[in-house]
């Protein structure tokens, strides 16, 4: 590799690009590029234009390939945008109508259960199409490294492999990085308009290579990524680890998700790095205000969000009414904080049912009541926001805020005493160290990158358990031994929140690691 390689990277989202976002791979792609190129790398980052981004007044077309794609030609424009902006960082997008299946500036499109991931799987095995056929063509120069991140991209390792033309790309070292193994974006081979077949008809593959183990007439692109790829990075050493491991979700045990055969092969040979992700520090902690100006805040944000809507939501007036019953209070001994998204991943330990027909959430706040209040941030899966709704109506220190919004979370990032992190599996995770920084200490399950960033009674604290019963039993233990040591030894409670402030988690560090030991 090059003293000063160039990187190219393939990616559903960029953060640096606005509407660009949905999770926290978008926050990987706008952060890691400007880090490498920090250490002397340039990068060249790729996404779908989905339909908008090709039209922002900093657009400008560098190129047309074509592509031959479900036995037609396509045509594919390249556009960079903010040419001038970022030193050592190209930010490219790719338009073609079939990149806004999902409506204009929408990502991801949510396909019936009996079809998963149809429509996004065929957008994103034109978008790798095309991206190769550019890097192929010298349209971004020479390139040194081939980077693809999540099943979003592991179509392209399957053509660097088989399409003929694309065979000079097998000389250029290929990293694939798996930011959340539970999406794998799964596909028949055939006999279905959204089949590795219909996509490529005259492409000759190893099925052994290309299918997934437990299916074996469909196509898994992050298996196929893990097993041609040159090196397979995870966003955290310990995860790297967890996923040798065959999954027990009978347990609350997220390992391998059925790759974990794949992922030992790929250890055995040395292939799979551990590289924990940073945040930006940079960027200032949002400053802590009074009882307040916090409740003025959270109403003035919620009559926001009901002027902007055409009816009332039950979630919504709860929210209303929470707030201005909390008007009357002075500022609670406890705030506690949770921002995330709400699915079974993040929350299913703290919606586990408790019996008499309660949640662990409900036992928490029982804990909590006359001392302290819970706010949680996040939106997701409706069938848990309506149960975290059911607790807010019943819970007068609950607060539930059903949506996200980064002003928000920067101010429950500061303000909160103790920040709940509950996930069941966590490949990195990111609002953590966002909370560490603004010196708030974190209750986590000790999994993935919380464990590697949260250490227990230094600068937060953790809980385990063999099963989802122990681990909730276990989550609400110790969280009721974290309220006693902030009300019995206070000056101990602020010296592991003083330790959390003073954490780093940089991307200088992540992009080292990427030069020395991914990009090999």
């Amino acid at each position: 590799m090059p003293l000063n390689p160039h990187i190219c990277m393939l990616a559903a989202e960029n953060d640096s690009i606005p509407g660009a976002k949905v999770g926290g791979i978008g926050d990987v792609i706008r952060d890691i590029p400007p880090a490498l190129a920090a250490q002397g790398a340039s990068v060249t980052v790729i996404i779908p234009a989905y339909g908008l981004f090709h039209t922002y007044s900093e657009a400008t077309q560098i190129g047309t390939v074509q592509v031959w794609f479900m036995g037609r030609t396509e045509s594919v424009h390249i556009v960079e945008l903010y040419a001038d902006r970022d030193k050592g960082v190209r930010t490219i997008v790719v338009h073609h109508p079939l990149f806004a299946a999902g409506g204009a500036g929408s990502v991801y499109c949510n396909d019936g259960s009996d079809q998963p991931f149809a429509t996004d799987a065929s957008k994103f095995a034109l978008f790798c199409t095309a991206a190769l056929k550019a890097i192929t063509d010298g349209i971004f120069g020479a390139v040194d490294v081939l980077h693809l991140h999540d099943w979003h991209a592991g179509f392209a390792a399957i053509l660097r492999e088989y399409d003929p033309a694309y065979e000079q790309l097998k000389s250029i070292p290929t990293a694939f990085t798996i930011h959340n193994l539970a999406l794998q974006g799964i596909r028949p081979l055939q006999s279905h308009p959204s089949s590795l077949q219909s996509w490529f008809p005259d492409l000759s593959f190893e099925k052994n290579t290309v299918a997934d183990l437990r299916w074996p007439d469909c196509v898994n692109p992050v298996a196929a990524a893990i097993r041609l790829a040159d090196k397979v990075h995870t966003v955290s050493p310990t995860y790297s680890l967890e996923i040798l491991q065959a999954s027990a979700p009978e347990r609350g045990f997220h390992g391998g998700e059925g790759l974990e055969k794949d992922l030992q092969m790929c250890a055995s040979r040395q292939a799979l790095v551990g590289i924990i992700n940073g945040i930006d520090y940079e960027k200032e902690p949002a400053t802590k205000t009074d009882w307040p100006a916090l409740i003025k805040t959270l109403e003035d944000t919620l009559l926001g969000w009901l002027g902007d809507s055409v009816s009332l939501r039950a979630t919504e007036y709860i929210a209303h009414q929470r707030i201005q019953q909390w008007q009357e209070y002075t500022r609670p001994q406890h705030i506690m904080t949770s921002v995330g998204r709400l699915t079974d991943q993040k929350v299913a330990l703290l919606l586990m049912p408790a019996g008499s027909g309660r949640r662990v959430l409900d036992l928490l706040l029982d804990s909590l009541k006359g001392k302290g209040v819970f706010i949680l941030l996040g939106s997701g899966d409706s069938e848990l926001e309506a149960q975290c709704q059911r607790c807010a109506a019943q819970h007068q220190n609950f607060l539930f805020l059903n949506r996200y919004e980064q002003s928000l979370s920067d101010l429950l990032f500061a303000n909160g005493d103790l920040f709940l992190m509950p996930s069941s599996f966590e490949p990195c995770g990111i609002s953590q160290m966002l909370a560490m920084h603004n010196g708030q200490p974190c209750l986590v399950h000790a999994v993935g990158g919380l464990k590697d960033t949260v250490k227990d009674g230094v600068n937060g604290f953790h809980f385990t358990g063999d099963s989802m019963q122990n681990q909730s039993a276990n989550m609400l233990q110790r969280f009721n031994d974290i309220i006693t040591m902030r009300e019995s030894k206070p000056d101990q409670y602020q010296a592991i929140a003083d330790v959390a402030r003073s954490e780093r988690f940089l991307w200088q560090s992540s992009a080292q690691q990427y030069l020395q030991q991914l990009y090999l």
